[in-house]
């Protein structure tokens, strides 16, 4: 039984992501027509323009409403599925601690334990603990896809009583609630791209590079070169599509309407108090935040069990994208 439900949960996930693609296709196809029937009639531009609108707004909010009927249907399943596993009593909490910048190792250690987590039928729900300052974009997106996973089984509550920032919040976003230390910083929301070009210094020292490629694309980013404006464009396409995946996130982790959600993604950092209601659901500690969790799964002095965690020794050694404060990427850079 169990299998089937994941087999449609799986169904649904594709759904979304298809409506959205063809919602896209279909504006683009829609703008197309429109904009040769212009070229014809020098005299329709008006027509043309109220047009567009109409349609852009009649296929958003046919999307919108087929896209809430199928998270509602997200819920009913996770429900069934949470349903299956908090029947028992001595119900185990997990708190799974996510600390340090995160990197392919920390997401593989991280993620190992989410699916130790997923199979232990003792474990009823999870405290998810981030003290992070993000990553490099590819890890802290797997990560989050599979706190997602997790989540449809087992309730997870967020808590960080020093920082959630950028990749560390877009993970946070997984969990059903976020708690916070008041003074905790979260957000960030946004993507940065570190470029290195030593091109100058090279030349100083006399280094010459001789590169040998099989597409003139085959070395953007590396760092013997600057880049060229089309490079630039596609690059800031690249940061952009990553941004909107991080709105698209808190948005549906925080029940926050688009507009809403790109008041905070200008890539500021605040403080878990002045973001209460929003950003995160409420302000405690760590006992506090079991305390929710017990709430959820109906239990009271659920027997509580830490995972470890494994320092990685974070570095950013090359041109990538990055969700992590400016400050803290700094620090990080190798030379």
């Amino acid at each position: 039984m169990e299998r089937e439900i994941w087999k449609y949960l799986s169904f649904i996930l594709t759904l979304l992501l298809a409506l959205a693609i063809i919602g896209n296709v279909l504006l683009y196809i829609n703008n197309n027509e429109l904009q040769k029937a212009i070229q014809e009639r020098g005299n329709v531009t008006v027509v043309y323009n109220e047009t567009v609108k109409e349609v852009e707004s009649n296929a958003t909010i046919a999307l919108q409403a087929k896209i809430e009927e199928l998270q509602k249907e997200l819920e009913y399943i996770k429900e069934q599925l949470r349903a299956n596993r908090t029947e028992k009593a001595n119900v185990t909490i997990a708190i799974l601690p996510v600390v340090g910048p995160i990197d392919e190792t920390a997401a593989f250690d991280v993620i190992s334990k989410i699916r130790e987590i997923r199979n232990d039928d003792n474990v009823g729900g999870v405290v998810l603990w981030i003290e992070s300052p993000g990553g490099y974009v590819g890890p802290v997106i797997t990560i989050y896809k599979e706190l997602k996973k997790l989540s449809y089984e087992k309730p997870i509550v967020a808590y960080t009583g020093g920082m959630a920032a950028s990749g560390g919040y877009l993970i946070a976003c997984a969990a059903d609630k976020i708690i916070a230390d008041p003074l905790a910083e979260v957000g960030s929301i946004g993507v940065l791209y570190v470029h290195y070009d030593l091109e100058q210094n090279y030349a100083q020292n006399g280094i010459k590079v001789n590169v040998f490629k099989t597409g003139k694309y085959k070395d953007t980013g590396a760092e013997w070169r600057d880049l060229t404006e089309e490079e630039r464009e596609m690059i800031k396409n690249e940061v952009n599509t990553y941004f909107e995946y991080f709105l698209q996130v808190v948005g549906e982790g925080r029940d926050l309407d688009l507009n809403t959600t790109r008041q905070y993604g200008d890539g500021r950092v605040w403080f878990a108090s002045e973001v209460k209601g929003t950003l995160v659901d409420d302000t405690g500690d760590l006992d506090s935040t079991i305390s929710v969790l017990e709430e959820i799964l109906k239990v009271k002095s659920a027997n509580v069990v830490f995972y470890s965690t494994q320092k990685v020794d974070f570095g950013i050694y090359e041109s990538s994208s990055l969700y992590m404060p400016p400050n803290y990427a700094l620090s990080y850079i190798r030379r």
